[in-house]
């Protein structure tokens, strides 16, 4: 009896496991049979309830039943498959070849009838495959896989509808020879094939970065002998085709990275292309097409993955305006303010820095009505009745990267217009977060800190119209803050330091900077802690903070024992055509009602990925009756 070289790796692994104590699972099996042999179709895709979907470049997208019996059929030529169910239909998306147009269609499978597609537009490249993918806020994507690395990710639906019209949310570089791919919804994970190379993972959220990380490589860096194809996936798991060695690649998932479980030949198949599978109570049931002679097999495979302990799922609210995009390409925006009307609060305005700029003013409705181009601005904080000689102004304060200084700003009272008034230098080397701090005596300090974790404290002042600042207070936290917020009533100041949590502090110059934790990085914090913001009304006091690792925002009362309320994340708003927010750096909460949506308050953050359109980053102004609604704040 000969053994091949496969088994004998394996052998010795199973020897070597069992010598140190481990319970090593036999060898999955896969054997394959012929499926509905008359049937001609270029792929497939399982359904519930035991029916299959199948897709002809001839006789269209076809409903079949477990034996391969026609039960619906839409007419048309299609090529490229995939699917997601619900409880009363199914949507499909597939190509179709007669206008080289991607489209998503509702198939309703109780009543066999095919709903209206919703074709997106055509691309200026040739589109290889297509594959949805359902968020954890119901939007339905889909992907498109093209010619030269072109990729993209559009919007087609919500819930038990398809939108009117598809949205382009962003481009996605893709390897060049790539034809097919697959979401795992539950763990937001793009699987796409490299022919030549190998099989990649992306971030499949649209707010998620641009980035991937290797499954399997080709032989020599890897398992695959001939070539990366076809993919299906499973929870915590990846079934890959190599159609050039007619194998089957069983991957799971630990951690960040993948491991080979099993390599499985496809005996008989001469040139196995298209895979679908699905689980079952032994393991998966699989569907595989043989381009030599068309025909569909179909097996069980003895094999499954373990499932990932996976985050929990946040809620979503969303942005009801968003501002126009910042004049800087990259990451230019951070941190916004908002300075409120003391008359006409709907006149109130948002300001943010572009820290490749200055400072911007917006209107409630996004709009750039004042740019200050007088550097690179960082982080900025207002306060209001500011003497500035004989005149009583608000005043805006920003950190100034390019002097290390506090650069000062005169905002009008009456117009909301702001002008620059001078600027208030510091020691510090590399100046980065600020925030401002009125106790009820009325004058107001400036506190900012440094990347190397000093802060400074300075009283501001300007008696003769010429802005001052003295330095009363210094201290210290031992690695990288810069988001900052006081309450002026409590006279107390939270920081944040970003990759260990948010503290609290004393406010006040006289007194010692005794910090007291108040949440630390893990839980529901992640790092880095950008941006802490106050919500402050009659009933109750909130802090809020970016927690930027997991791109979400938490919400803690601001007191002690400073509790979690919950935390949630900006989503898309498609009716608005706006994005979600991610990557935030900086936000900030006013309780004020500002009128209309604002009524009982606006959250404003950072936008770090600036989506549908691709465009530079901006802000994003959220009802704060969202927040409240969302999380069920008391």
């Amino acid at each position: 009896m000969s053994i091949s070289l496969r088994h004998k790796h394996w052998l010795l692994g199973a020897l070597i496991a069992l010598a140190a104590g481990q319970t090593l699972a036999a060898t999955p099996s896969l054997t394959l049979t012929p499926w509905a042999p008359k049937l001609k179709l270029e792929e497939l895709s399982f359904l519930p309830g035991d029916l299959r979907l199948g897709v002809s470049p001839v006789n269209g997208l076809l409903l079949l039943d477990d034996q391969g019996a026609e039960l619906a059929h839409l007419k048309g030529s299609f090529s490229s498959l995939d699917s997601r169910a619900d409880d009363r239909r199914v949507w499909v998306a597939s190509l179709d070849n007669a206008n080289q147009q991607a489209l998503v269609v509702g198939l309703d499978p109780a009543k066999r009838t095919w709903g209206t597609p919703l074709h997106l537009p055509a691309r200026d490249f040739a589109v290889n495959g297509v594959c949805l993918y359902r968020d954890d806020a119901d939007n339905l994507f889909v992907f498109l896989v093209g010619e030269e690395g072109k990729g993209e990710q559009w919007l087609v639906g919500n819930g038990a509808k398809l939108n009117a019209q598809a949205q382009r949310v962003r481009g996605l570089p893709l390897p060049p020879s790539a034809k097919f791919c697959r979401v795992d919804d539950a763990a937001h994970q793009l699987v796409v094939n490299e022919e030549n190379v190998g099989w990649w993972a992306y971030p499949a959220q649209a707010e998620g970065d641009v980035t991937r990380s290797p499954v399997a490589m080709r032989e020599p860096f890897g398992q695959i002998k001939g070539e990366a194809g076809a993919v299906a996936l499973v929870p915590g798991g990846i079934v890959g085709l190599d159609p050039k060695a007619a194998q089957l690649h069983l991957f799971q998932q630990q951690g960040e990275r993948w491991t080979v479980q099993a390599t499985l030949p496809l005996s008989g198949l001469k040139e196995p292309e298209n895979l679908a599978l699905r689980e079952t109570a032994k393991g998966l049931q699989v569907l595989i097409r043989d381009d030599d002679d068309g025909r569909v097999y179909q097996g069980d495979l003895d094999w499954r993955a373990t499932p990932l302990a996976l985050p929990p799922v946040l809620p979503s609210v969303a942005a009801q305006v968003q501002s126009d995009p910042v004049a800087r390409q990259g990451d230019a925006a951070d941190d916004p303010a908002i300075w409120v009307h003391p008359q006409q609060p709907s006149l109130s305005r948002v300001l943010g820095t572009n820290k490749k700029q200055g400072l911007l003013v917006y209107d409630l409705q996004g709009k750039l009505v004042q740019e200050l181009p007088v550097g690179r601005l960082n982080n900025v904080d207002v306060r209001p009745n500011f003497k500035l000689g004989e005149q009583t102004v608000d005043l805006a304060v920003a950190s100034h990267r390019d002097h290390n200084s506090l650069s000062l700003f005169a905002i009008d009272r009456r117009s909301g217009e702001l002008r620059d008034i001078g600027e208030v230098p510091t020691p510090l080397k590399d100046i980065y977060g600020i925030c401002l701090f009125q106790p009820a005596s009325g004058e107001i300090y400036a506190i900012a800190n440094d990347k190397d974790g000093t802060f400074l404290q300075y009283r501001l002042g300007a008696p003769n119209g010429k802005v001052q600042g003295e330095l009363v207070r210094q201290f210290k936290v031992d690695s990288q803050p810069e988001g900052c917020v006081a309450d002026d009533q409590r006279q107390r100041l939270f920081l944040g330091e970003e990759d260990v949590g948010v503290w609290a502090v004393d406010a006040r110059a006289d007194q010692p900077a005794t910090l007291a934790s108040v949440i630390k990085v893990g839980g529901p914090l992640h790092a880095d802690v950008e941006g802490l913001a106050l919500y402050q009304s009659a009933a109750r006091d909130y802090l809020v903070v970016s927690s930027q690792g997991n791109d979400s925002y938490l919400v803690l009362d601001a007191e002690p024992p400073f509790a979690v309320r919950g935390a949630f994340r900006v989503g898309l708003n498609a009716d608005a055509g706006i994005d979600g927010a991610s990557e935030t750096d900086g936000l900030e909460v006013a309780s004020a009602n500002l009128g209309g949506p604002w009524s009982k308050g606006l959250l404003v953050l950072q936008d770090g990925r600036k989506r549908m359109p691709e465009q530079s980053q901006n802000f994003k102004f959220v009802p704060w009756d969202e927040v409240t609604q969302t999380l069920k704040l008391p």
